[in-house]
């Protein structure tokens, strides 16, 4: 029973160490200036010992941006198998809000190193992943506003996890909360008047 994507957890444990002190020093530094050697040098491993893992940086951060995304191919696999109704819509956001959580420190990170991840591919799976994500919600024969209340609803989510984590200085669970409240409403809004 082999499984590619499974490692045994021990190998998972050290993979999983490695990808957080990666982002960690990534979010520092930045990507560019981060260098293998410093990772293994934090990890208080040898190179070699970090290259059985990862053969480059590049790796690393795709492996990071895979399994931190993973739950959002799963909302999208989940959401096209589902009517378009309204409570599909809002159960959409929720879930979305709840991956956009789990994955924050890579999300920032992205946010704060766009040029590194346009060279890296990554750049058009978050594109593509959002049109997805923008087509599950709106309805096509709406009227434009009702199309853009679905898009904002959306970007609301990335709002309320890039920018407003920093206004207040509040709490971030609450910020997200907010955030989800007024993505749903936009939601309602858009489906009771199409």
């Amino acid at each position: 029973m082999s499984s590619g994507s499974t490692p045994t957890p021990r190998r998972g444990n050290t993979r999983q160490r490695i990808q957080d002190v990666a982002l960690d020093l990534f979010a520092e530094q930045g990507y560019e200036k981060t260098s293998l050697r410093e990772i293994a040098e934090r990890l208080d491993v040898t190179k070699a010992a970090l290259y059985y893992h990862f053969k480059t940086k590049e790796e690393i951060l795709i492996s990071i941006f895979e399994d931190l995304t993973r739950p959002i191919d799963e909302l999208i696999t989940w959401g096209g198998e589902q009517p378009p109704t309204l409570e599909t819509k809002r159960e959409l956001l929720r879930r979305y809000s709840a991956a956009l959580s789990q994955g924050a420190p890579l999300y920032r990170f992205m946010h704060e190193n766009q040029a590194s991840l346009r060279e890296l591919s990554i750049g058009e799976t978050v594109k593509r992943r959002l049109y997805t994500l923008v087509e599950l919600l709106r309805t096509p024969d709406a009227p434009l506003t009702d199309q853009v209340r679905c898009v904002s609803a959306l970007f609301t989510l990335h709002a309320g996890m890039m920018f407003l984590q920093h206004v207040e200085g509040g709490d971030p669970e609450e910020t997200r909360q907010a955030a989800l409240e007024v993505a749903v409403d936009l939601i309602a809004q858009a489906h009771h008047q199409s």
